[in-house]
């Protein structure tokens, strides 16, 4: 069983900078997609940014609203993917999500971090 934890949401200020950080024990993420998800209360889980597999070149996208201002990456040493947020906007307060699949039969969840963006 792969367990996922993110860590590094909080309260940051228009305009500010934050890196959530997606750290995994049990398995490899790095043979595995990672996905990281947000939701608002009311609204479906929204994808923000994903990264593949490394056998499967680790490529990246993003979700519309984030891109040019999120990166995602991994660091396979610390089996950790990140999420660089920056230029944060007050419409990107939400529950951050961690997503880890191994194929389609494999499925795992973090609890999820919270990020507010206000002044």
């Amino acid at each position: 069983q792969v367990h996922l934890l993110e860590s590094g949401g909080g309260l940051v200020q228009p305009g500010g900078s934050l890196r959530l950080s997606c750290a995994a024990s049990g398995g490899r993420l790095s043979i595995m997609n990672v996905g990281w998800y947000r939701q608002v209360p009311g609204k479906q889980r929204e994808l923000v940014a994903h990264i593949t597999s490394i056998t499967s070149g680790a490529g990246t996208e993003y979700g519309d609203s984030v891109k040019g201002r999120f990166t995602i990456s991994r660091d396979n040493a610390e089996n950790t993917v990140y999420l660089q947020m920056n230029s944060l906007k007050p419409e990107d307060t939400a529950v951050y999500y961690c997503n880890a699949r191994l194929g389609n039969e494999y499925v795992f969840w973090g609890p999820g971090t919270p990020v507010t963006v206000s002044s």
